[in-house]
């Protein structure tokens, strides 16, 4: 790198987050005008609106006809929670993790349920743990798309369909971007400020039969509190998954997420959104193969994800850095670049390596990806200007 001067082009949009994630292209206030703003979500039009974003989720996402699926509180957060502590305990559970939020769900099995035959099936960041590890005929708690690490797997052919246990799976940065099969997942979760850019603060939990079958066959030892009761008198509460949701929910934010659908439906559903997704990643992937820099944190190609990008810098003046300043000059790295309004929030996540994690998802346009590119050679070779010149 010779050159420290500044690129000419400026991404349009510049929000590269991994979540809340960049909106649409096009979006503006109007999309919202027809939110039944103080109104009862359980009123005739707040209900309907409700059943619509849920009917359009089955439609783009492709979801089997006898899954239900249900709007929840509290993100992707909230949807997880409510399948661990209203589902485990029935049988032994594999925690598969390899990323803080996959160790996050292992912390509460462990920590919090205090289920004593709970096994971890663990790997560092950048790789998979060896899937073969798992046992099916335990329940199976593990993340799609790892998004603090980049690290997704490639497929479900590692899940038997002959299972006896549940296999849970937080797929909030994979849906709607990645092909998930419905086969294999017996409970699936995501929030809709991930790959549709959605307003944050409300799940989705999507239920298999064999899903609904443990829920009406087992109790659990602890209680419940009411946020994650789905069940009534030994049967499932089928209104949560009609549009009744828990509790309240913001009508804007169901009007946000059903105008991100019908802009998926637009530009031809899930095929259309993964291709856009997928299209993104394979920018971000040429840079990383043409750079001396920047390197994929995933390690194994095929585990790559199309949305959560994580980059490392390989450069060896970085990587004999300490650690401390090397996240120092990440940072640097990513101050400089929203400083310049072409690149916001695109730091490693607090608990990986150091690095960059710039979101692919299929709202944002690849041309904007394509301007940020030189900027991101101009910001390591700013640094690393600074870094030589203090030395």
């Amino acid at each position: 790198m010779t050159t420290l001067t500044k690129p000419d082009l400026r991404p349009a949009n510049p929000n590269f987050s991994s979540g809340p994630c960049a909106k649409r292209p096009g979006w503006s206030l109007e999309a919202l005008k027809a939110a039944p703003l103080g109104r009862s979500h359980r009123a005739k039009i707040g209900k309907s609106k409700l059943e619509q974003a849920i009917d359009l989720t089955r439609e783009v996402l492709q979801v089997p006809a006898d899954y239900r699926i249900g709007i929840v509180p509290a993100s992707d957060t909230g949807a997880v929670e409510m399948a661990l502590w209203s589902l485990l305990g029935e049988r032994g559970v594999d925690m598969v993790a390899w990323e803080s939020f996959g160790s996050g769900w292992v912390t509460d099995v462990v920590k919090q349920l205090k289920l004593a035959d709970a096994r971890k099936v663990e790997a560092p960041y950048g790789e998979l743990p060896d899937l073969n590890q798992i046992d099916f005929d335990r329940d199976v708690v593990f993340t799609w798309n790892g998004t603090t690490s980049g690290v997704r797997v490639p497929n479900a052919d590692f899940i038997p369909a002959d299972r006896k246990g549940l296999t849970i799976c937080d797929a909030t940065s994979a849906a709607f971007a990645q092909r998930l099969d419905f086969a294999k997942l017996d409970v699936v979760t995501f929030s809709w400020q991930k790959v549709l850019g959605g307003e944050a603060a409300h799940g989705v939990l999507i239920l298999s039969p064999r899903a609904v079958e443990r829920l009406e066959s087992y109790m659990p030892a602890w209680p419940l509190p009411k946020i994650f009761r789905m069940t009534k008198g030994g049967k499932l509460i089928e209104g949560i998954f009609k549009g009744e949701t828990i509790n309240t929910p913001s009508m804007l934010c169901v009007e946000d997420y059903i105008d991100a659908l019908l802009w998926a439906k637009s530009i031809g559903g899930l095929d259309g959104l993964v291709a856009r997704a997928d299209a993104n990643f394979a920018v971000l992937d040429a840079f990383v193969e043409g750079s001396t820099w920047a390197g994929h944190l995933a390690v194994a190609p095929e585990t790559r994800s199309n949305t959560s990008v994580c980059l490392s810098i390989v450069d060896p003046d970085f990587t004999a850095l300490d650690k401390d300043a090397q996240a120092a000059f990440a940072k640097a790295m990513v101050s400089a670049l929203d400083k310049e309004g072409v690149a916001y929030d695109i730091g490693a996540y607090r608990d990986a390596p150091s690095g960059l994690r710039i979101w692919a998802g299929a709202t944002v346009e690849t041309s904007d990806l394509e301007a940020l590119l030189p900027w991101l050679d101009w910001a390591f070779a700013n640094q690393k200007a600074a870094l030589k010149a203090a030395a």
